[in-house]
């Protein structure tokens, strides 16, 4: 084997999972024309390449799919291995890696994390903030142990269901007409939409609604993150369709300067997933149980009951 190759190969991994090279080399702290040359690398080397073509973007070739399990678990051992010898040197110090919502990792993941360190509880955490369902796909990747994620398909091997979220419309409150003369989604059709990040399951909510209503609105706004489309909403721009959990962090001074009311779309699931090869030492399962317990205790709040 030829051990030079790792690197490019780790390139072409989260090229495959990001399916971009200017977002895998955001990723890496890497420069996009570096990430390229390792693959052009590859692909001289081995004859073939891993990506096509798709659109703006690219996706993996049908060589490329072939590969890509192969590679992953190559990478999921290569973790293992180095927290085997972290084990062997001496470390008591296990890395726990994050994937979640910024609103889910702000409501559920911070107060757990803020206890550990009050606590000197020894774990090392990395986390990545992203939708829902890319944090699933990380899991599943072996990319990240744990991802706090919102999913309505059937429960899979290492989810728990932490409770049910409802969806709610929130719009900037009307200066001159009365709030209960004008319900938000009368407006839907006349102001600009906030719309999330293609793939999310906010996203596809709305998409679904949408769709279901027929209304078509104005103009609409790509927001990356719930957090800058509530930050859109209360400062006077756009509706948007944002989960319960996360209106919890309007203070109340924000609070009268949007409507909040709830949508007609179906409620999902926030559950907690978690690779089914992590090693639970017992800061690791002592920070799952805690974060469950919080979870769970935050979907009691008034606007995620």
């Amino acid at each position: 084997m030829d051990a030079s190759f790792l690197p490019a190969l780790y390139d072409a991994l989260v090229v495959a999972q990001t399916s971009s090279v200017a977002e895998a080399a955001k990723r890496l702290h890497k420069t996009p024309s570096a990430i390229s040359q390792q693959l052009r690398r590859l692909e001289d080397h081995f004859g073939f390449s891993l990506f096509e073509k798709a659109g703006r973007g690219i996706r993996p070739s049908p060589a490329g799919e072939a590969a890509l399990g192969a590679m992953t678990r190559v990478f999921d051992e290569a973790s293992s291995l180095f927290t085997l010898f972290d084990k062997l040197g001496g470390a008591r110090v296990p890395t726990l890696r994050v994937a979640a919502a910024d609103y889910l990792g702000e409501a559920v993941l911070l107060p757990v994390i803020r206890e550990f360190s009050r606590e000197r509880i020894p774990l090392h955490f990395e986390i990545t903030t992203t939708h829902s369902v890319a944090a699933g796909r990380l899991v599943t990747e072996g990319l990240a142990d744990v991802g706090i994620v919102t999913s309505d398909r059937e429960l899979g091997t290492g989810e728990t269901v932490l409770f049910r979220q409802p969806f709610f419309w929130v719009a900037p409150r009307p200066r001159r007409t009365p709030a209960r003369t004008r319900s938000v989604v009368a407006r839907l059709g006349r102001e600009p939409l906030l719309r999330l990040s293609p793939g999310s399951r906010g996203r596809r909510l709305l998409d679904e609604y949408l769709g279901r209503t027929g209304i078509r609105p104005v103009t609409t706004i790509d927001l990356p993150s719930v957090s800058l489309l509530l930050s859109y909403a209360s400062q006077g721009l756009g509706i948007g369709l944002a989960p319960g959990l996360a209106l919890e962090r309007f203070d109340r001074l924000v609070r009268k300067r949007v409507i909040i009311e709830r949508a007609d779309v179906p409620e999902v699931e926030v559950r907690l997933f978690v690779r089914p090869s992590l090693r639970r030492d017992p800061s690791v399962q002592r920070f799952l149980d805690r974060l469950t317990a919080v979870a769970r205790r935050a979907g009691t709040a008034p606007f995620g009951a």
